[in-house]
């Protein structure tokens, strides 16, 4: 199959409220609006159907979960369907009973399922409670061929780890899209929220120039306190930073979202710039494959007698 040398790329960054239809048919909407404006791939954010419920541990929450193939994703395929464009989804999966996932799904223009991605790195940290919620993913790091090309995609804190980014570059894939719902904890933005932005900008930015592929940063807008069943998460929520954004092979910035709106922010991904900058900085001719075994263990220990 020919492809052309570009296509385009919609970063769905939106607000979630308290009903989960609302959010659904909202993301829709939005699916078919980047259609509109010419997206070949759309990305939603990380479990856009809902507020980020992982502010607390409830029980009742696994209620939210569903199987994949399921009702999210016939619906997801209908609309990629009808609007001939790709869909990157993240879903609250129910593999089994007991057993749940992050899962991110892609979604060819034609509606079918091109691929599943479980959320490898799972946090636990202060309203960021996905240990409870998640096993960590079985299916390890993978790009898909759609439509318009070859995408990868990861999930929030997979983007810290550079490991996922090259294993999944390594795979072919031209872009990857990382579905994300992070933001600042209230008493800690006017001190740390500038630093934190920039530092979760640029982990990402260094994945681009250290492949040479296009990164995808889709975050989601808005306070929220999990507003969900009837219920909310104690404490002050938390306040997610939007500024979803593209960067280029070379980490550019190429297009940048707010941190206060909802938007559909749309980019190109250049085939031509991607070969042309990994001929300029040909990082993946020079890495020394045979020296990194060592990234398979935890942590290197000194050796028994020898003193920093």
């Amino acid at each position: 199959m020919t492809r052309a040398r570009k296509f385009a790329v919609a970063l769905i960054q939106m607000r979630m409220g308290p009903d989960p239809e609302t959010n659904f048919t909202a993301a829709v909407e939005h699916i078919r609006e980047a259609a509109c404006r010419g997206a070949e791939v759309v990305c939603l954010p990380e479990l856009f159907r809902t507020q980020y419920f992982c502010q607390r541990e409830e029980l009742a929450l696994f209620d939210l979960a569903e199987a994949i193939p399921g009702p999210s994703t016939a619906r997801l395929g209908e609309a990629a369907r009808e609007a001939r464009v790709s869909v990157v989804a993240s879903l609250f999966e129910r593999r089994a009973p007991g057993l749940y996932h992050n899962t991110a799904v892609t979604l060819d223009r034609d509606g079918e399922i091109a691929g599943i991605y479980r959320k490898m790195h799972i946090p636990d940290d202060p309203l960021y409670y996905e240990k409870y919620y998640f096993t960590p993913g079985d299916l390890g790091f993978r790009a898909v061929d759609l439509s318009a090309g070859r995408v990868g995609t990861l999930v929030c804190w997979d983007q810290w780890y550079p490991e996922g980014a090259r294993l999944t570059a390594l795979q072919g894939a031209e872009v990857l899209f990382y579905p994300t719902a992070i933001g600042w904890h209230p008493a800690e933005k006017e001190e740390f929220g500038e630093a934190q932005y920039d530092a979760w900008q640029t982990i990402q930015r260094a994945h681009a120039i250290a492949n040479g592929v296009y990164v995808a940063g889709v975050n989601r807008v808005g306070h929220e306190q999990g507003d969900i069943l009837g219920n909310r998460a104690a404490g002050p929520g938390l306040e997610f930073w939007g500024g979803s954004f593209l960067a280029d092979p070379f980490g550019r910035i190429v297009a940048k979202a707010s941190h206060d709106r909802e938007e559909i922010l749309m980019g190109e991904i250049d085939r031509a710039l991607i070969e042309d900058t990994r001929r300029n900085w040909p990082f993946l001719r020079d890495r020394r494959v045979d020296a990194y075994a060592p990234l398979t263990q935890r942590f290197l220990d000194a050796e028994p007698g020898h003193r920093e």
